[in-house]
């Protein structure tokens, strides 16, 4: 897949979730917002939980942990940038150490996603 089909699949599902990184907690119209996106690319919860946890949370998590102010400042290209050159570097050995340290990288917002799946759930009518 080139960086231009990232872009074009992914690029808005992408910054609708990033809010999950901020230093604050996620408002209501962020919350609305990442769930209208995910419905709008129609993902199983299988195929959501490996967005997160490969395609996301390996890039969010180094601006989680920088310093605040440069999170701030970030602007979506530059995100984009980030996420797509993650993105295309991973296959093979890559994605496998990823997928094995996930949990390290998606600690820290685990509680957010939770609730956003949960809403989601209650979205599509299912139990949470």
């Amino acid at each position: 897949m080139d960086a231009q089909t990232l872009v074009d699949e992914r690029g808005e599902l992408w910054l609708a979730l990033a809010p999950l990184w901020l230093e604050r907690e996620p408002r209501e119209t962020d919350y609305a917002h990442m769930v209208a996106e995910i419905e709008r690319h129609e993902l199983s919860l299988r195929d959501l939980e490996w967005i997160f946890r490969l395609e996301l949370a390996p890039v969010m998590a180094r601006h989680q942990l920088s310093v605040a102010g440069e999170w701030r400042s970030f602007d979506d290209y530059q995100l984009m940038q980030q996420l797509v050159s993650h993105n295309l570097r991973l296959k093979g050995w890559r994605r496998k150490s990823w997928a094995l340290f996930s949990g390290l990288t998606t600690m820290m917002t685990r509680h957010r996603w939770n609730e956003l799946i949960g809403r989601l759930m209650v979205e599509r009518g299912e139990t949470p």
